[in-house]
């Protein structure tokens, strides 16, 4: 890569971490003392925000909603995935590549990264700190859910805030984004940014190309092509 400024946001979960397991206790927990009875069924998570997961969760189990019940489920899921933070490091993983990808792009002239993520902000700073991601990963300059805005235009608040704290210009054109479901290839589309989709996910290869991803990847784990789609990509 030449030294232009490039910003390339990741999405966290499936695409560089699996907590599956300790989200789905959270969850447990956070509808419990929402709700006041267990959790019986919890809908379909990737490429969603956390709103969108919890209003389905609420519809997935016969609870009728008000305008009470987001605030106080993001308040309890956030002291949910607190209370988990020993949780994380024993049973989540860093996906193949992920951990070497980021590095190896921190080392690139002009690129700054961050994250663009449907989680809560505070959880998401949980996953990628307690798994050893954090370092390389501007954090103050992501995109989370904040139960108004989607994917796409978090994607534009991402940018923004990027632009501001490093004291640069970053186009659509110049802003990646990693992630591994159709619902995120669609929210660049709409944002105007390149994606790279990885199918580390519940996603397919197939089904990432057929819902127009400009690079496709297995996985993260060849360090080298991850950097090459990145320099591709993000053209000034």
């Amino acid at each position: 890569m030449s030294t232009l400024n490039r910003l390339v946001l990741w999405n966290i979960d499936h695409t560089l971490v699996d907590v599956g397991r300790i989200t789905r206790d959270a969850y447990a927990e956070a509808f419990q003392r929402t709700i006041g009875r267990p959790l019986v069924r919890l809908p379909p998570t990737p490429g969603r925000t956390e709103s969108e997961i919890i209003f389905e969760t609420l519809a997935f189990n016969d609870v009728v909603t008000t305008d009470d019940h987001l605030p106080a489920f993001f308040d309890a899921l956030a002291e949910a995935f607190a209370n988990r933070r020993a949780d994380l490091r024993a049973h989540g993983r860093v996906l193949a590549g992920a951990g070497e990808a980021v590095e190896a792009l921190a080392h690139v002239p002009g690129v700054v990264q961050s994250v663009l993520t449907g989680s809560l902000q505070p959880n998401a700073v949980l996953k990628v700190t307690e798994l050893g991601l954090a370092a390389r990963l501007d954090l103050e300059a992501g995109g989370y859910e904040n139960g108004v805005y989607s994917k796409a235009a978090l994607l534009e608040v991402a940018r923004a805030r990027a632009g501001e704290r490093h004291g640069a210009r970053y186009p659509e054109s110049a802003t990646v984004y990693v992630a591994d479901s159709p619902r995120d290839v669609q929210a660049a589309h709409i944002a105007g940014s390149p994606i790279i989709a990885v199918a580390t996910g519940s996603a397919t290869e197939a089904e990432l190309r057929s819902a127009g991803a400009d690079r496709v990847l297995a996985t993260l784990a060849d360090t080298h092509a991850v950097v090459s789609a990145v320099a591709d990509l993000a053209r000034m």
